[in-house]
């Protein structure tokens, strides 16, 4: 099976994060270093998306980010969502009801939770 394109997995875990950030606000604790990850990840997903590189070469190109990166974040930080991108983009890969429920929106059963 060939892979799917890292654009269209990208594109759908942005949709994804979008409805968590939702979430991730309504939290009574603290949630500064969640937003900063988030922040990286959703860069990550939006330049991979504009770029939609080659399936095979997914992982190097993430790689490449992670260490061209400017000063703005440091790279470990990068790294930990880089590899979360490329987890992702593998279940994608891998599972067709990974795929289903990314292209429904990614429904949450406690989208509807006051937390």
């Amino acid at each position: 099976m060939t892979p799917p394109r890292p654009a269209l997995v990208c594109d759908a875990l942005l949709a994804a994060l979008d409805a968590s950030d939702g979430r991730r606000r309504r939290r009574k604790r603290d949630t500064t270093p969640d937003a900063i990850g988030m922040s990286l990840k959703r860069r990550l997903l939006a330049e991979a998306r504009q770029a939609d590189p080659d399936p095979d070469a997914f992982e190097a190109w993430l790689l490449d980010r992670c260490l061209s990166s400017s000063a703005d974040a440091s790279i470990g930080a990068l790294r930990a969502m880089a590899r979360e991108v490329i987890d992702e983009w593998r279940l994608a890969a891998a599972s067709a009801d990974f795929r289903a429920w990314l292209a429904a929106g990614a429904p949450s059963d406690d989208r509807f939770l006051d937390v």
